[in-house]
């Protein structure tokens, strides 16, 4: 089967934005750097491309102009296991960039991702449905997940 690789269009700074993510990802790391020719269209000499892992996950950044940037139609899901790690992708992955609602945020190169413990998974699709909607309305409220809130909220009756 093929594979898929996300290629992640940037301005200029495809390297540094891979090096930020293969230092906070566990067994990652940068495997390729391509630089443009005397063919262009960019300075020759410049990164043009740069191959990645994120946990063994292949990833591409582009370093292709100005002409398009990340919007939050697109975003990586972080999936945490406990407050430990949502603490740390949340601060890790918003340091520089932007905290948004629900979990999200914006690194600082303007890429969005979901900071998720399995957690809120477990409890918004509970049996109980109110027990569901009050850990699902608590989350609404929230920026960076709390996981201890999210448990306090569903159990209140």
């Amino acid at each position: 089967m093929q594979g898929i690789t996300p290629c992640l269009w940037f301005d200029t700074d495809g390297e540094a934005a891979a090096e930020l993510y293969t230092s906070v990802f566990p067994n990652s790391k940068i495997s390729r750097v391509t630089r443009y020719g005397s063919a262009g269209p960019r300075a020759e000499g410049s990164v043009m491309t740069v191959e990645f892992e994120l946990d063994g996950h292949p990833f591409v950044a582009l370093n292709g102009g100005p002409d398009f940037t990340f919007s939050e139609a697109i975003s990586f899901q972080v999936d945490c296991e406990d407050q430990d790690e949502v603490d740390y992708y949340w601060n890790a992955l918003s340091n520089g960039g932007e905290e948004g609602p629900c979990g999200w945020v914006k690194d600082r190169f303007g890429l969005s991702w979901q900071v998720v413990p399995t957690r809120l998974n477990e409890l918004v699709a509970d049996p109980d449905p109110e027990r569901a909607q009050r850990a699902m309305a608590a989350m609404l409220q929230m920026r960076k997940i709390d996981i201890a809130e999210l448990e306090r909220a569903a159990d209140a009756a």
